[in-house]
């Protein structure tokens, strides 16, 4: 009897021995990993995209007549943050380069100066329940939020700056491709009314403008 019991301690003994460097390494993996959500999943994710943007009318004038920025490609990151199971923060920033345009009834629309215009907003994202269609798994979400656009205007040797408040809402898809990688496919409307007072000093009355941004890119998620 008490040699069993001398051989039980001894493989007691042994099997911590073993058991003890897998589960120091275990600890020690786990400690190096990023923060994850309450449900397991992702907290973090991060999205280069590219995409078109469609500007508004600044001002509608008499016989047709309006002011904008022609259509260009529109390059940006978003930024999200998991803070419930199905609600993120997120942060956007972008950029476009569009020439300012006068619309002339039958001739189209006349350059008149250039601008770069620098998107940069904060809001929410609703993840919509994942949808599973020809193979692929889709997981739609909306978006809501506030920001600006911020715009730098030069025409020769004379240049100026505008800033305006601007809300988006968007809609979009995630598409996933691999662990912790998908195709981000979305669309935004920015809202606002561009600042003439600010860029030419005249108290101009301006209206609601609508700006879409239709982008596609990767999302990374960590």
């Amino acid at each position: 009897m008490r040699i069993a019991s001398f051989a039980l301690a001894g493989l007691a003994a042994g099997a911590a021995l073993i058991l003890a460097p897998a589960a120091s390494q275990a600890q020690s993996r786990t400690a190096g990993r990023p923060a994850a959500a309450a449900d397991g999943s992702t907290m973090f994710d991060v999205t280069p995209y590219a995409g078109y943007m469609v500007f508004g009318n600044y001002l509608t004038g008499p016989l047709g007549t309006s002011l904008t920025n022609a259509p260009a490609p529109i390059y940006g990151v978003q930024l999200g943050m998991k803070m419930a199971p199905n609600v993120s923060l997120i942060g956007n920033l972008a950029t476009a380069s569009s020439d300012i345009q006068v619309g002339v009834p039958f001739l189209g629309g006349v350059s008149v100066a250039q601008s770069s215009v620098v998107l940069y907003d904060m809001g929410l994202q609703l993840d919509v329940p994942v949808m599973s269609a020809y193979g692929a798994t889709f997981s739609p979400f909306l978006q809501a939020g506030v920001g600006a656009m911020h715009y730098n205007i030069t025409e020769s040797f004379v240049s100026t700056t505008a800033t305006n408040l601007a809300g988006n809402v968007g809609a979009g898809a995630d598409i996933a491709i691999g662990r912790g990688m998908g195709l981000r496919l979305m669309a935004k409307d920015y809202i606002g009314k561009f600042d003439f007072q600010g860029a030419t000093s005249f108290d101009v009355a301006a209206g609601t403008t609508q700006n879409f941004a239709f982008s596609a890119g990767m999302r990374f998620s960590f």
